[in-house]
This record gives structure tokens, sequence and C-alpha cells, in this order.
């Protein structure tokens, strides 16, 4: 595969982990890009970086996404210390994602 697609490699996530009694069945999983899943690891939480609170992580399983984040052109945007601290964590506006995402937009792939 092309290094230019490793961004977009999916592997499945522990929402909750392991370690912190997480089950492996399908309510407790979730596919995530490699490096959203290398970044959160088994953390269950983050600091907003507005509030400098201590906030958990978003839930796919029992989070609406529309109520958390929204896209500005080729970036996330946290709308909630949940989705702030989750985007930072996961590290999901990395310069590298967001060239990759508005390449994806440049060619009319996604959004």
């Amino acid at each position: 595969m092309p290094a230019e697609f490793d961004e977009a490699v999916f592997c499945l996530d522990h929402i909750r982990a392991k370690k912190h009694h997480g089950r492996t069945d399908l309510s407790n999983l979730a596919l995530a890009c490699y490096w959203c899943n290398t970044y959160k690891s088994d953390n269950l939480s983050g600091v907003d970086p507005v509030s400098d609170e201590i906030a958990r992580l978003f839930d796919p399983r029992r989070d609406d996404w529309h109520a958390h984040f929204f896209w500005e052109g080729p970036a996330l945007v946290g709308l909630t210390g949940i989705a702030r601290a989750t985007i930072d964590v996961l590290w999901m506006n990395a310069p590298v994602r967001v060239a990759l995402r508005s390449a994806l937009i440049d060619e009319g792939v996604v959004f």
C-alpha cells in the first residue's frame, strides 16, 4: 500500500480497554484509524484544552457525533469538552491528517 494511504487504515478499537474491564464484544468495539487507536491507547479521558478540565473521551456507542463535533473544512471542531478532549488525545487534527482530508476533499472523495 502506498505510504500516502497509511493514515486510512482501520483497526478494531476497544472503546473501554480490556485493562479497564472492557469486553471484546460488539457493544465495546469500534473501527478506528490506526493512529487514533494508537494515540487513544487505553485512555478513558483527557483534558479539554479550552476549560482545562478532565473530560471523558467520546463513546461512539452512546454519544451522538453531531452533538459533539462538526467539520470546518478538513479540520474537526469540538463543540463540547468531551469532543475537544477526544480531538486532543487522539491527535485528530494533526497536520498530516488535515492535509490528507484536504486532499480527499479536493478530489471529491469525502464531504
